[in-house]
């Protein structure tokens, strides 16, 4: 509970438009990616570009931890492949 409470503390300490960005993507990330748009491949692609988003720009948050920074970033990369080969 005390690392829960630690991440809401940074995340409250960051800018503004971080927190938007953050907050934006995760958002529309889990709305895409619900049953009811499942059925175009347009807003998977969405989805997941979202996602990939949301992974990067915590990668850039924590570039200061070399190894949580590289595994964000190679899963943002992942969800930009699945959103392009989602939509081609």
């Amino acid at each position: 509970m005390r690392q829960i409470k630690f991440m809401l503390k940074q995340f409250l300490k960051e800018p503004m438009w971080f927190k938007l960005l953050i907050i934006a993507a995760l958002l529309i990330s889990i709305v895409f990616s619900s049953s009811y748009f499942s059925h175009h491949a347009y807003d998977e692609s969405i989805s997941k570009l979202a996602a990939a988003i949301f992974l990067g720009a915590y990668g850039i948050k924590f570039r200061r931890s070399p190894v949580t920074s590289i595994i964000l970033f190679v899963a943002a990369a992942i969800g930009i492949y699945l959103a392009i080969s989602a939509v081609v």
